[in-house]
């Protein structure tokens, strides 16, 4: 699965709509307000496919979820759909190729990469557990010849030449609780209440090299640009040679691996996304977890992690609340918990107040009516709602860092970099350029 139901429509609406009452996202599609509404639309149709596979699929069958809000689309599989599901992100991957770039900036302290004595290092030399939820996973042991290097990490991040700079919040994060997260500087920035509350204070924990450093509504803007784009260029594109797929060019994202195991038998190793069933004693049983797991012919096996440190879990369990009220909103149609989830969401809680929250919601389930059938029976209520209370979403911003959207006639100036910009927007194309990296 990797609908984004409502498409750039939809999103836009899950960025501007809260940008009136103050929340500022990056990203918008895991948590806050952007997040919880996506669910809200993807969640009928990851049923639908549910149903669909429980009729007509062999009982071995997995159903593989590549879309956010993954813990809420995971879990409403699992919980109400039927059917073994596993949920799928590459976010551990890109933070271990970050740390073994960390770890080679300490270990040839100073020395110039291809000087003599330089020692490069390696993805496969660096082994990693991760443990935690989807988008907010910690790596709680990271070992290198022979050593766990987890609490030097700081030390690394801080005088790396490009994450200091880039990875701010994250770097904080390493600072405050003592483990490194996965997730995108961007992404983990709105789902803390403390790092985009401040307008004036924003910019203080982003870059603005990449949409995905902390740039407001910065996904939004690529996804749109490469959408125009491939409309404009799709014809040059099918003069080109097809892309070659071989072991040289297959990228960090599991699903084919996973498949080559089940089919083959060879084990995989990965991370995935699982009900946790005490993987992690110290989160809710059946929350959706990120944790290690193995896949050959008999099926799936995740060992038991252990405790996260208290730090780690109660940032994790505060995500898993709204998680877990988001996605019963999402499969029951409730109104009262939907705003409740809403309220609980760490950064808009942080933003607004009651009856901005309230009333946010509303006008999100307005202007998303058409891709919420659940919420059929309560848009005339909402819609009532709006019509009689004094506007609260007043704001007239386009946000701390936003950077305006290129047209398509923009982009063909720099083709090079349009095609640049559409990568920017295809994850598993980042994923790919970084095992190539290292």
């Amino acid at each position: 699965n990797t609908t984004r139901i409502g498409g750039l429509e939809a999103f836009q609406s899950d960025i501007d709509i809260p940008l009136k009452y103050g929340v500022d996202q990056c990203v918008g599609d895991t948590l806050c307000a952007g997040g919880i509404m996506y669910g809200q639309r993807n969640i009928p149709q990851i049923l639908a496919f549910c149903k669909d596979i429980r009729e007509v699929s062999t009982d071995d069958a997995l159903f593989l979820n590549y879309a956010n809000p993954m813990a809420m689309n995971t879990w409403a599989a699992l919980e109400y759909g039927g059917v073994p599901t596993l949920g799928l992100c590459h976010g551990v991957q890109g933070g271990h190729h970050q740390i073994c770039s960390v770890i080679e900036g300490l270990v040839n302290k100073g020395k110039k990469e291809g000087s003599r004595g330089y020692r490069k290092v390696t993805k496969p030399e660096v082994d990693i557990i991760a443990s935690g939820i989807n988008h907010q996973t910690w790596y709680v042991q990271v070992l290198y010849d022979g050593k766990d290097w987890t609490d030097r990490l700081l030390e690394g991040f801080e005088q790396h030449p490009t994450y200091s700079r880039t990875e701010k919040v994250r770097i904080d994060m390493l600072r405050r609780f003592g483990y490194y997260t996965t997730e995108s500087n961007g992404h983990v920035s709105e789902y803390l209440p403390w790092y985009r509350k401040r307008t004036d204070e924003i910019k203080n924990w982003i870059a603005m090299d990449s949409w995905i450093q902390g740039e407001t509504g910065g996904y939004l803007r690529v996804c749109t640009e490469g959408r125009d784009w491939f409309t404009t260029d799709f014809p040059n594109w099918m003069k080109e040679n097809p892309p070659v797929f071989s072991p040289e060019t297959r990228s960090e994202e599991h699903g084919s691996w996973i498949i080559e195991a089940r089919e083959t038998g060879r084990t995989y190793r990965g991370h995935f996304n699982v009900m946790n069933d005490g993987a992690i004693p110290n989160l809710p049983n059946e929350s959706i977890v990120e944790v290690p797991g193995y896949i050959d012919k008999n099926g799936i096996s995740i060992p038991q992690v252990g405790d996260l440190p208290l730090g780690c879990a109660a940032i994790c369990n505060t995500s898993i609340s709204v998680q877990r009220m988001a996605m019963e909103a999402a499969v029951h149609g409730d109104v009262d918990l939907l705003k409740q989830a809403m309220m609980m969401d760490p950064l808009v809680g942080a933003v607004c107040n009651p009856p901005e929250i309230w009333q946010m919601v509303d006008e999100m389930l307005v202007a998303q009516s058409q891709w919420l059938p659940q919420y059929r029976r309560e848009m005339p209520k909402a819609k009532k709602r709006l019509a009689s209370q004094k506007r609260l979403g007043t704001k007239k911003t386009a946000g701390a860092a936003r950077v305006k959207t290129k047209t398509a006639a923009q982009l063909k100036k720099d083709r090079a970099a349009a095609r640049r910009n559409a990568d920017a927007a295809d994850k598993g194309n980042m994923m790919g350029k970084a095992k190539k990296r290292a």
